[in-house]
């Protein structure tokens, strides 16, 4: 499944605040309808059963409350995508990565094997599916999270690779899998901003300290035989570079992966590197990308969202674009794309008191066309037009609208853009807006159960204001393309 991610450290963003954000995206010929919700302790079961992967998994007691972003319809598992919890701690899982045949080999996926022939069933290993709901109401710190997460990979191992961010208000981590029951971590420099595409992403990994202090990195207790033994290392040195030791480098990545996170580099540093022409430093092909870079200005949410949401603007390579070669347009697989089911950007905003602090700006389906809102994460509920989505298209709510609006966008660029475009400005606007009146009301206000009912509040003021710019949009996008339809025709008397 493909899935972009951007990271950014508390002295790369504008506010002192952490962010972590991903797009999650459905496979290729479908949408997968989400909803934003609070999961309550209540609705956790004392074992966890996986729908894909049939393994089961006790879980401890006393789980905390969490936001999730799950499928909207049953049938396929929970699928939980992103949170925060009642400490304050979030995480997204998960980005898709690859890996390369020497690693599966040594420690292979743990796949379901379904009964057959007189056998009995063999559960397979956790995923996507799994991960957040397993682990998030569990956890009071990024740290907490990737030890946690970890325990349970080495116990009941994986049948995919992914990349899981964990986040508080002083640190990111990012973890890896390796095959089925291995993992790497390392924490991101505060500094800096990471990029991920569907790729083994680390381009270092200090050993020594992810099995001894883990000051800056973590891993599995016996990466160290695992890598001997099975002659991963493949440097000259004895360096370790993880995406040359666990990693993939197929043709296929430079169409898929390398090219988004050129892109999103070339956004953020414009200046630091030479992106572009034939005496460039990095292309979209090249494999060795800096998973992190220093950001030439300090990152805000619109930042992120502009990343998230980008086809190759200003490149030949924008599907959308009327210059340069035709042939390249669309050549490489875009961040924004039309089957991106949600973009989840969770800010830990540390000049507020904990029960405020986390904000989870919160846009639906394909990102070139859709807008992003905040809402606070310490709350019982959420608004009915981000939590009553179903399968069944309806403009009730803010998902089937964002995806209604993609799609007459899409067929109407050319006059369509334009009113995306303000209508992204308004919304986040707005949403600044009422997020800096309510945090003023906040820090007068010393009684908890009056800020819990303000914050309740504030994302139902947010959610009503999204609904009715919504709703105008979608009315501007539809006029658009229906003067493009074949049979429609004006006379200057009528």
């Amino acid at each position: 499944m493909g899935c972009t991610t951007i990271l950014v450290g508390k002295k790369a963003t504008y506010d002192g605040s952490t962010m972590i954000a991903r797009n999650d995206d459905s496979p290729s010929g479908r949408f997968t309808a989400k909803k934003f919700v609070v999961v309550h302790p209540e609705e956790q079961p004392k074992i966890y059963k996986s729908v894909l992967s049939h393994v089961e998994i006790p879980l401890p007691e006393k789980p905390m409350r969490c936001t999730s972003m799950p499928n909207a319809v049953e049938g396929e598992g929970i699928w939980a995508a992103s949170g925060v919890n009642e400490a304050q701690v979030a995480m997204t899982a998960t980005e898709t990565i690859t890996s390369n045949p020497r690693v599966l080999g040594a420690d292979p996926l743990v796949v379901y094997q379904p009964a057959k022939d007189g056998k009995d069933e063999v559960p397979g290993g956790i995923g996507e599916e799994d991960i957040v709901y397993i682990v998030l109401p569990y956890i009071h710190s990024a740290r907490e999270g990737v030890q946690r997460l970890g325990s349970l990979l080495e116990q009941y191992g994986t049948y995919e690779m992914n990349g899981i961010a964990f986040q508080d208000a002083d640190e990111i981590w990012w973890l890896e899998t390796i095959g089925g029951h291995h993992w790497i971590a390392r924490r991101v420099p505060d500094d800096v901003y990471v990029v991920m595409p569907n790729q083994l992403g680390l381009d270092q990994f200090d050993l020594e300290d992810a099995l001894t202090e883990q000051k800056e990195y973590m891993c599995s207790p016996d990466m160290r035989e695992f890598i001997e033994k099975n002659h991963l290392n493949l440097s000259m040195d004895g360096s370790i570079n993880p995406r040359d030791v666990f990693g993939s480098h197929d043709d296929a990545d430079h169409v898929y992966n390398t090219p988004r996170a050129w892109y999103m580099l070339r956004c953020l540093n414009p200046r630091t590197r030479k992106w572009d022409g034939p005496d460039a430093e990095f292309t979209p092909y090249s494999d060795d990308l800096p998973w992190c870079m220093v950001p030439e200005k300090k990152i805000t949410a619109e930042d992120v969202k502009y990343v998230l949401s980008s086809h190759y603007q200003g490149t030949p390579y924008d599907p959308y674009g009327a210059y340069g070669d035709a042939s390249m347009h669309g050549a490489y697989r875009s961040i924004g794309i039309n089957r991106n089911d949600f973009l989840s950007v969770i800010q830990m905003r540390p000049d507020r008191t904990p029960d405020c602090s986390a904000v989870e700006w919160i846009a639906f389906a394909s990102n070139a066309f859709n807008v992003m809102a905040p809402f606070y994460a310490d709350v019982e509920e959420t608004p009915e037009y981000l939590s009553n989505t179903t399968g069944t298209v309806s403009t009730d709510n803010f998902y089937w609208c964002s995806r209604l609006i993609a799609a007459m966008a899409d067929a109407s660029y050319r006059k369509s853009v334009f009113h995306v475009e303000r209508y992204q400005e308004h919304v986040m606007a707005k949403g600044h807006e009422l997020l800096n009146h309510y945090d003023a009301l906040l820090e007068k206000e010393t009684d908890g159960q009056k800020r819990k009912a303000l914050r309740t509040e504030a994302n139902q003021k947010i959610a009503d204001m999204l609904k009715a710019e919504t709703a105008d949009v979608l009315d501007k996008v539809l006029y658009e393309l229906s003067n493009q339809m074949r049979n429609s025709y004006s006379r200057s008397d009528a």
